[in-house]
């Protein structure tokens, strides 16, 4: 049996993703249920362990640092840093071009770098024309820059998701869930998130 466009038209969303479910082969070699929620409890404690470890060495550094300090090395740290921004730029223009998935992980870090860049640029300029310049560079550049590299690939990915019955269109992407085929092995998979929930 073969549908027609128009028959796919008419089709509810959750009756698309059913059908992409069915038409779409399991993929080969992902890892069981049990091996997946285990990797997901071990990281999130290990997140979890090192945000609570974070929050006294925050405190311990705000307390105990200088206010001034002789950095070493500080122009191979600098052009160390620029030169890895340099390549996730060129790498995340590459995968955009190409249209390929990995944008989605280099735009965003690209995104995160751009504000590191901007905040060191700022907190270690000092008072007049460097800081002056980096203000203008931070709020002019790598501010609206960091905004496009994170957002634009949010975007995105929320797109391919309502596109493939992932997500309601009026849902946000913080309420996509991560879909784990073997874990709905009738093709069943609640995919799509109510805007409401």
């Amino acid at each position: 049996m073969q549908l027609t466009d128009e028959e796919i038209a008419t089709m509810t969303p959750a009756e698309r993703r059913d059908l992409i479910l069915r038409l779409a082969p399991h993929p080969a070699g992902m890892p069981t249920r049990q091996t997946i929620d285990r990797l997901r409890k071990w990281r999130t404690a290990l997140m979890l362990v090192c945000a609570a470890a974070l929050i006294p060495w925050t405190v311990y550094l705000a307390i105990t640092l200088p206010s001034h300090y002789v950095a070493r090395n500080w122009v191979a740290t600098w052009v160390g840093f620029d030169i890895l921004l340099l390549a996730m730029l060129i790498l995340t223009a590459l995968a955009g071009w190409k249209r390929k998935q990995f944008v989605f992980p280099t735009a965003f870090a690209t995104g995160v770098l751009l504000l590191c860049d901007a905040w060191f640029d700022v907190m270690t300029s000092h008072r007049g024309g460097d800081l002056t310049q980096a203000l203008l560079s931070a709020l002019l550049v790598e501010l609206p820059l960091a905004f496009v590299l994170i957002a634009g690939p949010l975007r995105l990915l929320r797109y391919v998701a309502i596109r493939h019955g992932m997500i309601h269109q009026d849902s946000h992407l913080w309420r996509m869930p991560i879909p784990i085929p073997d874990l709905y092995p009738d093709h069943k998979v609640p995919f799509r998130v109510d805007p409401h929930d």
